[in-house]
């Protein structure tokens, strides 16, 4: 999953070459000194584009479309507060090692334990907390716009016996994780499908995950993605889950 940018971070490389320069400039007074002044300048303000920072996503629908199941407040809160606050202290983790801006998330959280050991469990927490959230926002959809196909039913069935039987392992994950984490249904590397949960914001891909696999679908069962509504009701939350899962989108996941 690859993620826009926005905020720039300068190339101290460039820096110093405009500095340079415009020291050339004052030591032997070039002709045209001013207006070359003025291009130095906007040549290096362009260079600030070398590196660029994380950004948060959009949810893909409005704020009331997963109503009356998951309530406009709660996903409000949870995109534009904590999925944002994720992103942001990402970004300040980074701020010391500005090359990483230019990794694709997903490979700079995969390989977190190769970076250096100061902004490992940041990365790990807010990187995390990044890709989970926007993954977790594609995996849902409007009451019925993306329903379960044939296909998909089958899949279930040859995975886990039965669709009733895979939804009744996911919730007891989703209930046996204790404290704050994740829910996820993934494949292997031959396509069988398995549910597992992690802690936090870990997830399946990171290196550093005991259960390896690629995520399919994923519930958050962090307090804050259900409480306004639920309250201490995680199982009633994680069968309403099943009303706005984006099928489509599983199984295209799932098949690819």
């Amino acid at each position: 999953m690859n993620f826009e940018v926005n905020e720039c971070v300068a190339k101290q490389s460039d820096l110093k070459i405009v500095v340079i320069l415009l020291h050339l400039l004052q030591t032997y007074k070039f002709k045209f000194m001013k207006r070359l002044k003025y291009l130095l300048i906007f040549t290096f303000c362009f260079s600030l584009l070398g590196y660029s920072q994380y950004k948060l996503p959009p949810l893909p629908y409005a704020y009331n479309a997963l109503e009356p199941y998951i309530d406009s407040t709660t996903m409000r809160i949870h995109h534009d507060l904590h999925h944002a606050t994720y992103v942001t202290n990402l970004n300040k983790t980074l701020e010391k090692f500005p090359e990483f801006y230019k990794k694709d998330l997903l490979d700079l959280i995969k390989n977190v334990n190769q970076l250096p050991v100061e902004i490992q469990t940041a990365v790990r927490n807010n990187g995390g907390g990044v890709w989970n959230h926007s993954f977790f926002w594609t995996v849902m959809a409007p009451a019925g716009t993306a329903n379960m196909s044939p296909n998909m039913e089958k899949l279930l069935k040859d995975n886990f016996g039965s669709v009733d039987a895979f939804k009744a392992e996911f919730e007891k994950a989703a209930l046996n994780r204790f404290g704050s984490g994740w829910v996820w249904l993934i494949k292997d590397a031959k396509g069988k499908l398995s549910i597992t949960s992690t802690a936090n914001q870990d997830n399946t891909l990171m290196s550093v995950s005991p259960v390896k696999g690629t995520p399919v679908l994923a519930l958050d069962v962090w307090e804050h993605a259900y409480y306004l509504k639920y309250q201490n009701k995680r199982a009633a939350y994680a069968k309403a889950f099943w009303s706005v899962v984006n099928w489509t989108e599983v199984e295209r996941l799932v098949t690819k």
